[in-house]
């Protein structure tokens, strides 16, 4: 595989290239030395870290990576391929996003090449230096003191969203597809309770037909609400934002759309202060720091936007991030008291008119 990698290269960056090392990246954005034998699987589901020299002596680095087939309407190649030529165009739009250099596909031989007979697609982009965001979170969760930076992080990251949401579309057409792929869409709220095993003893059908239905109510209250339509990053939590030293960062994995409504961001990140709130306490109450940084983000978004409207739009995509952060699929050692106060705060919040965010852990009790 390594000679198709060095082809690629060569035709992309218009040189000859050396290869000097490819490793495979992991959770915590680790990574491990891919060996010669191992390079066959290249490609499939995983990101690899390259790193290669050009003939004029050019040391450069690139991520490769695909997309993984999953249930969560992936399952196909035209799936995968939608997403990653969206990511693709949409990477290099969003300030501060990680930049896309090129998107192609592996062919049933193993070529990376871009004719019809593709295998699988994949996307090139630039290696960003840094620590995870969710890095500081486990450190809190750890029983870490919040500091300065901590606090001058979560300000960064409401500005950003602050600056990001200014920008409006004209497109209430967009919107309304927005909307309803939030509710119908395979990686959204459907595609989530679809993926409940049954019988798991943690979440019963009815309850989950229950979210389902209310979360139809809330798609016909929030339609009409087009004006809304701004740029958004989409999938904007911990494990998606890379820190380097300060409040210094850039964002990755822009998902789903260019434009979208504002309360998608602002849940996806701040739901999360309240998880890892569940987490240190393992489920029994919130973590006051965890609170604290919860609110100052609501409160430096609230202040630099004056958009209290998401106040009484948030609550189905707290919803959606919900049944992300509870899913026994992709948070399979959280505690069932965590998960319980979790599906507490998806159905009280699916029956607030207006989300009273300064009182968030009276949504986490039944």
């Amino acid at each position: 595989m390594k000679s198709q990698l060095k082809g690629y290269l060569e035709k992309k960056f218009g040189t000859p290239v050396r290869i000097v090392s490819v490793q495979e990246l992991g959770l915590g954005r680790e990574s491990k030395k891919v060996e010669e034998h191992e390079i066959k699987g290249f490609g499939y589901g995983k990101p690899y870290f390259v790193e290669f020299e050009t003939e004029d002596g050019e040391l450069k680095e690139v991520v490769i990576s695909t997309m993984k087939g999953d249930g969560f309407g992936h399952e196909h190649l035209s799936d995968r391929a939608h997403i990653v030529l969206w990511q693709h165009q949409a990477f290099n739009t969003l300030p501060k996003h990680v930049r896309s250099l090129d998107v192609g596909y592996f062919t049933k031989n193993e070529r990376m090449e871009s004719v019809s007979d593709a295998e699988e697609y994949f996307i090139v982009c630039d290696k960003v230096e840094g620590e995870e965001y969710v890095t500081d979170l486990n450190r809190l969760k750890e029983g870490g003191r919040v500091s300065e930076e901590d606090k001058e992080r979560v300000s960064a990251l409401a500005s950003y969203l602050a600056d990001i949401h200014a920008v409006k579309k004209d497109d209430p057409t967009l919107y309304v597809r927005r909307i309803r792929e939030l509710v119908g869409h395979s990686e959204c709220i459907f595609g989530l309770t679809d993926s409940y095993p049954p019988g798991s003893g943690l979440i019963t059908s009815e309850e989950l037909k229950d979210i389902e239905k209310k979360s139809i109510d809330w798609r016909w209250k929030l339609k009409a609400r087009t004006k809304r339509l701004c740029m958004v990053h989409g999938d904007f939590h911990p494990w998606n934002v890379i820190f380097r030293k300060g409040t210094d960062f850039t964002v990755l994995d822009r998902s789903r759309g260019e434009w979208g409504e504002a309360a998608d961001d602002v849940s996806s990140m701040t739901i999360n202060y309240l998880f890892f709130g569940l987490l240190k306490t393992d489920g029994k109450e919130l973590d006051t720091d965890f609170k604290k940084l919860y609110d100052l983000f609501f409160e430096v978004y609230l202040k630099k936007t004056n958009d209290y409207e998401l106040l009484e739009v948030i609550q189905p995509f707290f919803a959606f991030r919900g049944l992300v952060i509870a899913s026994p699929i992709w948070y399979p050692h959280i505690s069932l008291g965590t998960r319980r106060k979790l599906f507490n705060f998806i159905k009280n919040v699916l029956e607030a008119e207006k989300f009273d965010y300064k009182n968030a852990e009276e949504y986490l009790e039944g």
